[in-house]
């Protein structure tokens, strides 16, 4: 299959590398050092258990255009890049072509073929020109829940953290050939997956996590395991995941864990930085709307209390302000 990776970054990469060293045909979109370093070198791959592979993509390139019409794209660029991108899908777009965005957060589609009250409605917090819903075509989009943890380690080198989980799910429910097919794809890559018939559940059990770690480690540059140990931090995860779970639940979202377990499999993980408290260090802007906004935009479109996630991202809209301004990160350094 032709596979076109828009942003091959730490989940992109680890995805695209995985599918060429499976044989698909693999386009590869990115830019500066890391795109040099894949041209030149391929895409390297170190695995959890420190083996190391090395992808060659049938292309690695900057301009979209130069990718031609693809059987798969994965859209994995942060959630306030794909604006940047979304007027050029056309040319890489065929009447066949599936697009499997891989955004952390709620994802602009939320309401496509939703079926409910706000059946439709465009997310102002996600896409407010309009612009995704407008040049990205939803009825090609398949869902997708991502669970591994990555990282890149330098350009070109992709570290996997753990995890290989990658359910998907068609946005009205339905088990389809297409998501069959995307499924097959994705397991003959080394990768687990399954077709769920409700995928939003899905992205409300990842982004309960989201919006409460990634905003309180970019805050205390701490990692998962140090905030929940710490008896405060943990209780304010809590807190800030209950108040989310009661906006989910009023959209129809059934939790299949509770919320002590999912602190649980965060703990699990151990000593890792979240993307966010990576973007911190490495002075990108944040994620603020995809994993915090737009669930606060969906409190208020529900009738919702949620003091605590809109304490902590009011912070974190701060912070990414102060970064924005001052051209720089924030990383922890030894005392003199």
């Amino acid at each position: 299959m032709k596979v076109c990776i828009v942003g091959a970054g730490a989940i992109g990469g680890l995805m695209g590398a995985k599918l060429a060293l499976a044989g698909e045909q693999v386009t590869v979109i990115d830019q500066g050092a890391h795109l040099k370093a894949i041209q030149e070198n391929g895409l390297k791959l170190i695995w959890e258990d420190g083996a190391e592979y090395v992808a060659d993509v049938a292309k690695a390139t900057d301009n979209i255009e130069e990718a031609g019409e693809q059987d798969v794209i994965i859209l994995s660029l942060k959630a306030h890049y794909l604006d940047q991108v979304a007027k050029e899908m056309a040319s890489i777009t065929g009447p066949e072509t599936i697009i499997v965005p891989v955004q952390n957060g709620i994802p602009w589609w939320y309401f496509h073929k939703h079926g409910g009250e706000f059946d439709g409605r465009t997310l102002a917090t996600l896409d407010p020109d309009g612009v995704l819903g407008k040049y990205i075509d939803a009825d090609k989009i398949i869902g997708c829940v991502v669970y591994p943890a990555a990282a890149v380690e330098a350009p070109g080198i992709i570290r996997h953290v753990e995890g290989d989980r990658f359910p998907i799910g068609e946005l009205d429910g339905s088990e389809s050939e297409r998501a069959q097919k995307l499924k097959d794809t994705l397991e003959n890559a080394g990768f687990q997956s399954r077709i769920l018939d409700d995928i939003r559940s899905e992205i409300w059990l990842k982004a309960w996590g989201n919006l409460s770690f990634n905003p309180i480690s970019a805050l205390t540059h701490a990692t998962l395991v140090d905030i929940c140990q710490f008896a405060e931090t943990r209780k304010l995860a809590e807190t800030m995941m209950a108040e989310a779970q009661a906006i989910a639940e009023k959209l129809g979202i059934t939790f299949r864990h509770t919320i002590e377990k999912r602190i649980a499999g965060a703990e699990s993980v151990g000593a890792h930085k979240t993307s966010m408290l990576q973007d911190v260090e490495a002075g990108r802007s944040l994620e603020t709307e995809a994993l915090i906004g737009a669930i606060l935009e969906l409190s208020q479109m529900t009738a919702t209390p949620a003091p605590a996630i809109e304490a902590v991202y009011a912070l974190v809209k701060l912070l990414n302000k102060v970064m924005l301004l001052e051209g720089a990160g924030v990383r922890i350094s030894a005392a003199a």
